[in-house]
């Protein structure tokens, strides 16, 4: 359905598009340049983000929004309020990488920083382009701030810390997010990718990211001799078949269409050669794109693991057990209505060139559902590239690969990067906010 806004640009007000690319085109040169290179000199690290935290919450403020910080730790939160209407959400994560940048800018990060995992000081960078998205949050709030004659309701945009942790949107939660502010009635974010061409709006009305679960298999044996194996129960062995039988739960109780991933990462056991210990620990990743698959895979997991200890004949006291880690993540689900009218007033406004529909190639996971699942929330998470296409064509031709993501070789364009994030977030909100 063609909402209002979409109709208006579409039949005359091509003006009133040029304008607004013109001013954020005109921000970017003489200020959200400046700023994404202050972002990325600065990166800090998941739940350290208090540098970050505290500039970001000061652009907001100075764009004229009630801003709130400390949620969830180091979260940020900003409201502006304009009269009668829906609330919006657009969320921004801030917190960089424990990665040395070799990207060769001028503007390279030289920042260190403890590791509150390692107690380690090491290298940060923003290898994923967080900066790029806090410094769009600042343009989309600076544009909306200057066209309050154009919408109307209630726009909340948000500074989330730790999303390369998948512990950010969970702790800005259980600070009591929506109680405090209000839930919303629509949720977007986006991503930069070093994987899209420059400025290139890519929305799906699939599954942009899938859900991730950190599961631990603690195995529990019976320590021998390894010259007497019959006097105990070997984890080492029962651990094997367990990870070898895991691998029948993608292969033959999925569908074959159907996207899962289970990967067993790490398997630890035993201390000398001549001793059967008494326990081994196996660490997998399990991904999907929705939550029916989700608990396939889970449930799977832990009826293979418990089952094989009673092959083995393990005690019901001894059997394996099964612990699904707090930073698990459930999957990026794109509303399907919403993709598709935010598409439409994107190619309405920006061109239908600008906009693509490209599945994406990975089973990288994002935390961003934890604030749109429960309760759910109609949202939509859209990427934006930034890689230049003289870049693509270079590395078909046998020229240097474009560097992925959490590289230290990362590096994406900022200005056509943040002129599109901006633009098109703006676009947006406009629709889901016009006035009646």
């Amino acid at each position: 359905m063609m909402t209002a806004l979409s109709v208006v640009l579409m039949t005359g007000s091509a003006v009133a598009g040029d304008t607004i690319k013109q001013s954020v085109t005109k921000d970017y040169d003489n200020y959200l340049s400046d700023l994404f290179v202050y972002f990325h000199k600065n990166p800090e690290l998941s739940l350290r983000e208090t540098n970050t935290s505290a500039r970001l919450a000061k652009e907001l403020k100075a764009a004229g929004f009630e801003v709130t910080t400390g949620v969830g730790g180091t979260g940020v939160v900003a409201i502006m309020k304009n009269g009668e209407g829906p609330m919006v959400m657009m969320r921004a994560d801030m917190d960089g990488l424990p990665v040395e940048e070799k990207s060769g800018l001028s503007y390279a990060s030289k920042a260190t920083q403890k590791d509150p995992i390692t107690g380690n000081i090491v290298p940060v960078m923003h290898a994923c382009g967080h900066d790029v998205h806090i410094t769009s949050l600042v343009g989309t709030a600076r544009r909306m701030a200057a066209m309050k004659d154009k919408w109307s309701g209630t726009l909340m945009l948000i500074g989330q810390p730790a999303e390369e942790r998948v512990m950010g949107a969970k702790a800005m939660m259980k600070d009591n997010l929506w109680q405090r502010f209000g839930k919303p009635d629509y949720a977007l974010a986006f991503h930069v990718s070093s994987e899209g061409e420059a400025g290139i709006i890519n929305v799906s009305e699939g599954s942009p990211y899938a859900g991730a679960d950190s599961v631990d298999i603690i195995i529990h044996g019976i320590g021998a001799h390894g010259a007497a194996p019959h006097a105990g129960k070997d984890p080492i062995v029962l651990g094997s078949q367990i990870v070898l039988a895991l691998q029948t739960l993608v292969s033959r109780e999925l569908s074959p269409r159907e996207p899962g991933v289970v990967t067993v990462g790490s398997f630890h056991s035993g201390t000398k050669h001549n001793i059967i210990s008494d326990e081994a620990h196996l660490q997998l990743t399990v991904r999907n794109t929705n939550l029916e698959t989700r608990k396939l895979l889970l449930d799977g997991i832990k009826r293979i693991a418990v089952n094989m200890g009673r092959v083995a004949g393990l005690p019901e006291d001894k059997l394996p057990e099964v612990i699904v880690s707090d930073e698990s993540v459930p999957p990026t689900i794109n509303n399907g209505d919403l993709a598709r009218r935010l598409k439409m007033t994107w190619k309405a406004n920006m061109g239908d060139d600008a906009v693509v529909d490209i599945p994406t190639r990975s089973m990288g996971a994002e935390d961003f559902p934890a604030f749109t699942t429960d309760p759910a929330i109609p949202s939509v998470y859209f990427s934006i590239g930034g890689t230049p296409k003289e870049a693509f064509e270079a590395a078909k031709a046998g020229g240097p690969a474009v560097p992925s993501h959490h590289s230290p070789l990362f590096k994406i364009t900022p200005e056509p990067a943040i002129e599109s994030g901006v633009t098109a977030t703006v676009y947006a909100l406009l629709d889901l906010m016009a006035k009646k």
